[in-house]
């Protein structure tokens, strides 16, 4: 799960990260006063306009602008407010805008000739060695992918210990290595102390923020400050049953609402962009599933001699291993809402939810189906493969219920059921 950097900011400032002022608003109607409150006492004068949105490149985009005066802000807003933000991280048609945040400008210190004093910090899991890990730059305020394919010597990585977590000492020579000085020493440190604290109390995935910067020197703080700028966040679903004020975060209208949809029903589902949907009981044999049409997929279409097109999985969809009938139907529903799929490959490995049991399921919910013609029953092929308890009864019944199901197909095995959806798919 993510959430929006205004939201990425409160969390900061509760975790004591200082974060410039700012306020998040959803009509143009409340742009001048929130430009008000965050020109207030700003050392630059200036005030930063965000659009608020799940989605990189808004910069670029124009949906980040710095404004001096009320009427600035008001434009800014109103624009960002009334077009779709396209960048290389969204769809095609965009994303809808629907919140902008308003915030004071912060004044970078510089670096040199021509760069400013913009770090990169942020606490992520690394899979390889099963570890919470700290990964750190001064090449902030820029993706941070480029930074590591361009300049991996530019990355500074730590592991956290699985207990203690990240210890001042780490941090400290991190702080070192970042350039920080003086007193910026122990203000990074407690930034990163912070967030380490953060990541782990709150179930993150991920935790960053980029840039942190520092500011120029001032009569009451004159090695500068160490502060967060923009922030973002990723929550470990799991675990959000622990933490309903993150929870209560979400933006459902910034998710797919397919997958929003799958949520409410125990199903999970994350939206692909092939044309052959799947519903399968089990994470891994999902997996498997989307692997194997590929494979076919791209077996016919090589015999063929077709070079330009790809048959692929449209979904991944893990019923669970003990889905009732309706949660059966609105995974089809779900499947067949995205018009890109052109078939279905059912794939069943029967253990508490018996073969018998799932197969009657799957044919009550399509003859039942509802188009969005108003007919009823399924128009694209489907190919039901099942093993496991009750697996013959199970083929039985698919059999049975050809006469009322035209485009139904039972498949002996994984291959054989991949296959014939494949073909079907294919014409």
């Amino acid at each position: 799960m993510k959430i929006h950097e205004h939201q990425a900011r409160d969390l900061l400032h509760s975790y004591k990260i200082p974060v410039p002022p700012g306020r998040m608003i959803t009509s143009v109607s409340h742009a001048a006063d929130a430009f008000s409150e965050a020109v207030a006492g700003s050392p630059t004068g200036e005030v930063v306009i965000k659009a608020q949105v799940h989605a990189g490149g808004r910069g670029k985009a124009g949906f980040v602008k710095l404004v001096k005066n009320k009427d600035d802000a008001v434009a800014a807003a109103k624009f960002m407010l009334t077009n779709r933000m396209k960048s290389p991280q969204t769809p095609p048609e965009g994303l809808e805008v629907k919140k902008v945040l308003i915030a004071q400008a912060a004044e970078i210190a510089k670096r040199g000739a021509s760069g400013h004093e913009e770090f990169y910090l942020a606490i992520t899991t690394d899979r390889k060695s099963r570890r919470n890990i700290l990964i750190a730059s001064r090449e902030g305020g820029v993706e941070i992918e480029t930074v590591a394919h361009e300049r991996p010597d530019a990355i500074i990585k730590v592991p956290l210990h699985p207990l203690l977590g990240l210890q001042a000492f780490q941090a400290r020579e991190v702080a070192f290595k970042l350039g920080f000085k003086g007193k910026q020493i122990n203000q990074a440190v407690g930034v990163m102390i912070s967030l380490s604290k953060l990541f782990v109390e709150k179930d993150c995935t991920l935790a960053e923020i980029n840039p942190l910067v520092l500011t120029p020197p001032t009569k009451e703080n004159p090695d500068g400050q160490v502060i967060a700028i923009d922030a973002k966040f990723s929550f470990d679903e799991n675990g959000l049953f622990r933490h309903p004020e993150i929870a209560s975060l979400a933006d459902t209208a910034e998710e797919n609402p397919a997958e929003t949809r799958a949520q409410k029903y125990g199903l999970s589902y994350v939206a692909l962009d092939g044309q052959i949907g799947c519903l399968v009981n089990g994470a891994g044999l999902a997996m498997a599933t989307m692997d194997i049409i590929k494979l076919e997929g791209q077996k016919l279409l090589e015999s063929k001699g077709i070079k330009d097109k790809t048959i692929e999985p449209a979904n991944f969809l893990d019923v669970g291993g003990s889905a009732s009938e309706e949660a059966v139907t609105e995974a089809f529903s779900i499947i067949l809402s995205d018009d890109r799929v052109k078939g279905i490959l059912v794939n069943i490995f029967g253990g508490i939810m018996k073969c018998d049991v799932i197969a009657q399921g799957i044919i009550n919910a399509a003859r039942g189906f509802k188009n969005k013609d108003g007919s009823t029953g399924f128009k694209v092929p489907l190919v039901v493969r099942l093993e496991g308890t009750n697996v013959e009864a199970g083929r039985k019944l698919l059999q049975d219920a050809k006469g009322s199901l035209p485009t139904l197909q039972a498949a002996t095995d994984l291959s054989d059921a991949a296959k014939k959806v494949v073909a079907a798919v294919a014409g």
